[in-house]
């Protein structure tokens, strides 16, 4: 069964979110909010963390996943981001966006792109994913959560534990959360292509 993880929106408790990232490096795959929608998140290195999303989400290995990552600093660990992207990416971050952008060997081979060799990254606005990466000092490895054959991701966190209590090690629930997942901008090739539009403001990439 998931644990049920109750944390204050704008005072996320330090001996809960203390407990989160213990589970998270355990190993375990937990639900947390950001500023778009729940999110699936697993430590870097866990194999099975991952594959354990894949299933949960039926993705294929085309599927980019997430690194969340706490800052703009951590960020460019992972990701080469050469001087005109990094303005377009420094000014809408944090926010409602996913970057994707050619790896760095920091990045686990089984995150990237079989083809492209890129990973998809972002900066979330939200205090408690905040808190958590804070906690962690790494990226979640992440994927919205949106279940198979259904059109929007679940916004209710007693909903998720009932509905994924066998597949999840711990839900956090800080309370109600958007339906739009992230905008996903692909600057892969030096020049902006809107992959999905959603909460972000797509304007500045047009």
């Amino acid at each position: 069964m998931a644990k049920y993880i109750d944390v204050h929106p704008d005072n996320p408790q330090p001996r809960a979110i203390g407990q989160v990232a213990e589970i998270i490096r355990q190993g375990g795959l937990i639900v947390y909010p950001t500023d778009s929608c729940f999110a699936l998140g697993c430590q870097l290195g866990s194999r099975d963390g991952i594959e354990r999303i894949r299933t949960i989400r039926r993705l294929d290995d085309r599927h980019h996943f997430t690194l969340v990552c706490q800052n703009f600093a951590q960020l460019g660990q992972f990701v080469h981001v050469d001087n005109d992207v990094f303005r377009a990416v420094k000014a809408s971050t944090p926010g409602s966006y996913t970057f994707i952008l050619p790896a760095t060997r920091e990045v686990p081979r089984k995150l990237l792109h079989p083809k492209k060799r890129t990973v998809g990254v972002r900066i979330p606005d939200h205090r408690v994913a905040q808190a958590l990466l804070a906690e962690l000092g790494e990226p979640l490895v992440s994927s919205t959560l949106l279940l198979p054959d259904e059109e929007e991701p679940l916004t209710q966190g007693w909903e998720i534990k009932e509905r994924l209590d066998h597949q999840v090690d711990a839900v956090v629930d800080s309370g109600d959360c958007g339906t739009e997942p992230t905008t996903v901008i692909d600057f892969s090739s030096g020049e902006a292509e809107i992959i999905r539009k959603g909460a972000g403001d797509i304007s500045r990439f047009e």
